[in-house]
């Protein structure tokens, strides 16, 4: 999960600096073209078959795949329109939506305490997106909708944790979603990319790829709610190439949002190994 979260939040970063001038799509197109090429070689030398084991198996990953690329598109968006820290502290709510929904539909264990950590997170978030309830808030809202679809798909991970390979989810996740994106990439515009702005889109794609072969790899071996915490150190990493990088210092409101959503995620870990645990 650590791996999973340098590689997203480095994704993030090269997301960003391709530019707006490219569209979300044309970025989903070309994260998601690479990572399917990536995961195809591998697959291919670990002698992999890339067909899923069965066909309940197989509606699954597509489930996980359109939820996912729904939550993608979302993040994609909050990425170029929001500084690269808030993005990611946005995002990084899935966590808790996937505890929410493993609960639900997983039937893992829920302790009422764990309300608290649920009460502060959704306290950060507001502190992040500081609803003025006018258009800036938009990018702000569509973040945080990209945790609850990112929450979905992780939850389904879990699911699939005993019927199918990770990289077999994470190589279909790839190529519906570069299929997906294809009409409206054209119907938007398709931009040729500059060089530089083509070693960013290869590099959104290499560090997808890492990023999601680490996260179903992590939630195969492990219980969702004991990993996730993990996830958070993609908010640091953000937060440091955000200020070297970009030079993007995020606002008191911002800072105290993420201290209430990393408190959260501290004081679940703990309820989850010490309290719910005995």
């Amino acid at each position: 999960m650590c791996v999973s979260a340098l590689g997203m939040a480095l994704m993030a970063a090269c997301v960003k600096m391709v530019g707006t001038d490219v569209s979300t799509f044309q970025k989903l197109f070309f994260r998601n073209i690479v990572n399917a090429l990536v995961v195809l070689v591998s697959m291919s030398r670990m002698g992999i078959s890339v067909m899923p084991k069965s066909k309940r198996s197989a509606k699954f990953i597509f489930y996980r795949s359109i939820v996912g690329l729904t939550g993608a598109t979302c993040f994609f968006y909050a990425i170029s329109n929001l500084p690269l820290a808030d993005s990611n502290m946005l995002n990084k709510l899935s966590p808790f939506f996937v505890m929410i929904f493993a609960c639900i539909f997983l039937k893992e264990k829920f302790h009422r305490i764990q309300i608290i950590p649920l009460l502060m997170v959704f306290t950060g978030a507001v502190l992040v997106i500081k609803p003025t309830f006018n258009v800036e808030i938009y990018p702000a809202l569509i973040g945080f909708i990209s945790a609850v679809f990112a929450g979905g798909a992780y939850t389904l991970i879990r699911y699939l944790r005993t019927m199918e390979e990770p990289n077999t989810i994470v190589f279909w996740f790839a190529v519906i979603s570069f299929v997906f994106m294809f009409p409206p990439m054209m119907v938007t515009g398709f931009v040729v990319p500059d060089m530089k702005q083509l070693i960013f889109l290869i590099g959104s794609g290499v560090f997808a790829t890492v990023g999601q072969v680490a996260i179903s790899y992590a939630y195969k071996y492990a219980p969702a709610n004991e990993v996730s915490i993990y996830q958070y150190l993609s908010i640091i990493f953000s937060a440091l190439i955000g200020g070297v990088v970009l030079g993007e210092i995020p606002d008191i409101y911002s800072i105290f949002g993420g201290v209430f959503i990393m408190g959260a995620a501290l004081i679940n870990f703990y309820i989850t190994n010490r309290v719910v645990a005995k």
